[in-house]
């Protein structure tokens, strides 16, 4: 038999970063027991692996003051098998955190003991004001500049925390979990209604959120939204950066008009969580009636991904994860890394010529898009379009919201496919928005004069300048590449004078 290599030896897989190490964090909640294997540690981390068990840990806690022996069971086996998965990955090192449920148990200990044995590393208990501040930590390196409030909803607690100018600011631990809230009232609804209206009543924190944003973070509100998207025919299948549609009525409303079979159909929400799914809804529309919110997102980073960023030193904490992310992407898929940064610079002096210059946050997009503009070369050229769209509209992007990721994808298809709106998604053009689509449109008419001067290689833009002068859009040509300018270089840049209602010319020196 051949002989099985140990992950040590084996040459780094393609797609991956030589520089980084896997790693692994372990997250024992009320409801769940979580592994995450991250790529390494980076200010926009992405999973390798991630595996989750409905273990239920916390069910029944309010009534017996215990863990669930069924769930004890469970976790304990998931746990000795998240210690296989950590080494076959290689893992660098591994942090298992455990909230709520272990928290309120009287066999808390115990069962931590056990854990430990089970996954071969330290479980470290974290208090309701620690679990509070990673989740916001996990907000603030997730999403572009949160103001607002953010709420992380696990089994057994809410935990709602205040972030603004990228800090977490005071925070409360409130015993409204799902699983938690459920046996408080004895399997009512209704009955949970009051409970939350009382507790969040008494939450003064809740007072700060009006006009602001709320950050909604936990399985139980990412299941709702995924509910809520399907409903209304969602184009963009993306959890992270998804704004609830504010219903008349409120979120517990839907629930109650979404039959069990129709949410076994949708495939949408993981049967486990279900029962837990009228709690959840509760706990949100009593969180928007007290706190008079201007939105709610979603944020797909919590407590696992705010630790990450509390790991990193200031410098890192301070880039821009969307810029960060969209240059990994174009080291690990571009032509020429170089050339993706030379469009940054090169798109940038002609929208400096332009009289009405971008805004700063397009201008953000802008760069991003450009470092995305050529990840997808390696499809065949028929499909590069479509292919581009769907690979950067569900990447695994941060700092951006949904209407910017239309936008990111919308440039970069609009690059290949060619200008015309006809042959795009209807719904993904209504996401962005008539903005962002011209500005996704013009970019895309500098990238397709772009890519034939330079074949996508490095060196060549700088010396290429593209500018607006005296009212005529100019390329300059040097004199070893004036054969460049041929029919189809000219009829790209008279598409760009057409978005503009300006005239082009080429010269050549």
């Amino acid at each position: 038999m051949p002989e099985i290599k140990s992950p040590s030896a084996l040459p780094r897989e393609a797609g991956r970063r030589d520089a980084l190490r896997p790693v692994a964090i372990i997250d024992i909640g009320s409801n769940s027991v979580r592994l995450v294997i991250y790529e390494g540690e980076t200010r926009a981390p992405t999973p390798l692996y991630n595996e989750k068990l409905l273990c239920g840990l916390g069910r029944d806690l309010a009534n017996t003051g215990e863990l669930a022996q069924e769930g004890i069971e469970r976790a304990l086996d998931a746990l000795a098998r998240f210690r296989v998965l950590c080494a076959t990955a290689g893992v660098a090192w591994v942090r298992v955190l455990a909230t709520a449920a272990a928290r309120m148990a009287s066999n808390g200990p115990r069962f931590l003991e056990a854990a430990a044995e089970a996954c071969g590393h330290p479980v470290e208990l974290l208090t309701g004001e620690q679990e509070a501040a990673l989740s916001a930590s996990g907000v603030i390196s997730g999403l572009h500049d949160p103001d607002g409030l953010v709420g992380d909803l696990g089994g057994g607690s809410l935990e709602l925390i205040d972030v603004r100018r990228g800090k977490a600011g005071p925070g409360l631990t409130l015993p409204l979990g799902g699983l938690v809230l459920k046996d408080r009232a004895g399997g009512s609804p209704k009955v949970a209604a009051g409970i939350v209206r009382k507790e969040l009543g008494q939450a003064q924190l809740l007072k700060a959120l009006a006009g602001r944003r709320f950050y909604a973070v936990g399985g139980t509100w990412r299941a709702l939204a995924r509910m809520q998207m399907v409903e209304r025919g969602y184009p963009l299948h993306v959890m992270h950066g998804y704004d609830f549609e504010m219903k008349r009525g409120g979120f517990q409303r839907m629930v109650e008009a979404t039959s069990p079979a129709a949410l076994k159909a949708m495939g949408s929400v993981n049967e486990a969580r279900r029962p837990l799914l009228a709690y959840g809804a509760t706990v949100l529309d009593e969180i928007v009636r007290q706190g008079q919110p201007s939105g709610v997102t979603v944020s797909a980073l919590g407590v696992r991904e705010g630790l990450l960023f509390n790991m990193l030193d200031p410098d890192a904490q301070g880039e821009d994860p969307l810029i960060f992310a969209a240059r990994e992407l174009n080291l690990l898929r571009a032509r020429s890394p170089q050339h993706a940064e030379e469009l940054r610079s090169w798109t940038d002096a002609f929208f400096r010529s332009l009289p009405h210059p971008e805004s700063d946050a397009e201008r953000r997009l802008r760069h991003a898009a450009c470092l995305l503009s050529d990840t997808g070369w390696r499809a065949h050229p028929d499909y590069r379009g479509e292919q581009s769209l769907a690979m950067i509209a569900h990447a695994s992007l941060l700092g951006v919201d949904h209407p910017g990721r239309a936008y990111l994808a919308l440039a970069v298809f609009f690059r290949h496919e060619g200008l015309s709106l006809d042959a795009v998604s209807q719904p993904l053009l209504r996401l962005a928005g008539q903005r962002l689509n011209d500005m996704a449109r013009l970019l895309a008419a500098l990238l397709r004069i772009a890519f034939p001067i330079s074949v996508a290689m490095g060196g060549v833009l700088p010396r290429t300048p593209l500018r607006l002068r005296n009212g005529v859009i100019q390329l300059k040509l040097p004199s070893e590449l004036a054969d460049l300018a041929s029919e189809r270089l000219e009829n790209r840049m008279r598409a760009l004078g057409r978005l503009l209602d300006l005239r082009t010319e080429i010269r050549t020196s």
